[in-house]
């Protein structure tokens, strides 16, 4: 028994201390309770209280339970949950404290998705955003499972944690510095919804800071003019729909994303524009984008303005529809179909398209701030890395150039 209680006896959580004695009770953290039974009938609980800095105890009492058999077969059970409890990390000083702290895990994980569904639900969230944060707090949950991880209580979830859990997702799953960079960024807005609700004492996070990546060349290519023409000429005979998908990212680019909310009526044929409502696009503000002859030109032979203004461009089969169709439909379409039917490279992804279209306007000599306008870019700084080295010589306009000094 006396080895039973030595083994029992371990430290679940650390608390402030300043003195020796301090230390010392902070590592044992508590005692097995014990059954009481002379004058008055009761539990004790002997467990390492932080705001005295020592062992307190806490009685249970069994008074009301009539009968000493009675009293006694309740308080061996109640110590048994007792010492299940201690050995989960509970500390009942601690919950007088903060109650919240000890809230179940798995009970905080449940409000926390419904807190995400009803922030997409009120839009002030977007659905990839509420969809990215779900499946990284799958992956926190499995990993909690998997690995047998000690996280009962809330308050569990610390910063040593934290560092375990972005170690698995970096290390153990053989994920990029980028992923584990993504991770990092989710855990603080978790740990802040944590916080906000007395679920954790401090941010678990807050030591925490994303790894700055030496500057990394994308993992996909522009599409020579050759493969461009091939793939024109495959979807103009098997499906023009997707070939104006492929327009819109090419000449407008427009985002996949963005391009499964437009609606038949943000077109204007008489001014040649496209409007994009800001909250459709990634950054939140409106856009007008010209829309190019030919393009207008393939949307009435396919008869787009021939539907519901309501009706997205862009439906069942790519064609115009009243439901919306996710995005990643046309990332499948273009992987699943076309690069197979024409033994397209990896290399040539669906946003080579965008990156094409920028390298080749400003080829054909189109002037930065129209394209950087086109583009939507923050700067022309953004749209001046799609600029082919090639044509980067030096402006006829300047060479003649010469001031009064």
């Amino acid at each position: 028994m006396g080895h039973f209680k030595q083994s029992l006896e371990m430290p679940k959580k650390s608390f402030p201390y300043q003195s020796g004695a301090t230390v010392i009770n902070e590592i044992i953290g508590w005692k097995i309770p014990k059954f009481h039974q002379a004058s008055e009938c009761y539990v004790s609980l002997s467990a390492f209280d932080p705001a005295r800095g020592k062992f307190h105890i806490k009685k249970f009492m069994l008074g009301h339970i009539k009968g000493k058999r009675s009293q006694r077969i309740f308080g061996e059970a109640l110590i048994k949950r007792l010492t299940e409890k201690l050995l989960q990390g509970w500390n009942p000083w601690v919950e007088i404290e903060q109650p919240l702290a000890y809230s179940s895990f798995d009970d905080v994980c449940r409000k926390y998705e419904e807190y995400l569904w009803k922030l997409l639900k009120e839009h002030n969230m977007r659905e990839e955003s509420v969809v990215s944060y779900m499946s990284r707090l799958r992956v926190l949950k499995e990993w909690k499972e998997k690995e047998k991880v000690n996280l009962f209580y809330s308050y569990q979830f610390d910063h040593r944690m934290v560092g375990q859990f972005l170690d698995y997702v970096f290390i153990d799953r053989n994920n990029t510095l980028r992923t584990r960079n993504n991770y990092l960024s989710w855990l603080k807005t978790f740990c802040k919804y944590l916080v906000e609700r007395g679920y954790v004492p401090n941010d678990p996070t807050k030591s925490y800071s994303v790894v700055k990546r030496r500057e990394q060349i994308k993992n996909r290519d522009v599409i020579p003019n050759e493969v461009l023409t091939i793939i024109h000429s495959w979807l103009w005979e098997h499906n023009r729909h997707y070939l104006l998908a492929c327009y819109m990212l090419h000449y407008l680019f427009i985002r996949p994303r963005e391009m499964s909310y437009i609606k038949v009526e943000d077109f204007s044929v008489k001014r040649k524009t496209l409007f994009l409502h800001g909250n459709i696009t990634k950054n939140h503000h409106d856009a007008v984008l010209t829309v190019p002859d030919h393009v207008l030109r393939l949307m009435i032979d396919l008869k787009v303005f021939n539907n519901p203004g309501s009706y997205y461009l862009f439906g069942d089969d790519f064609m115009p529809g009243a439901e919306r169709r996710n995005e990643k439909c046309f990332r499948d379409y273009w992987s699943r179909v076309l690069r197979k039917e024409l033994n397209l490279s990896d290399r040539y992804k669906l946003y080579s398209l965008k990156d094409t279209g920028i390298t080749n306007m400003l080829h054909a000599n189109t002037d930065i701030l129209t394209v950087r306008d086109q583009a939507r870019h923050s700067s022309i700084l953004i749209t001046d890395i799609y600029t082919p080295k090639d044509i980067k010589e030096a402006n006829k306009l300047l060479l003649s150039y010469k001031g009064v000094l």
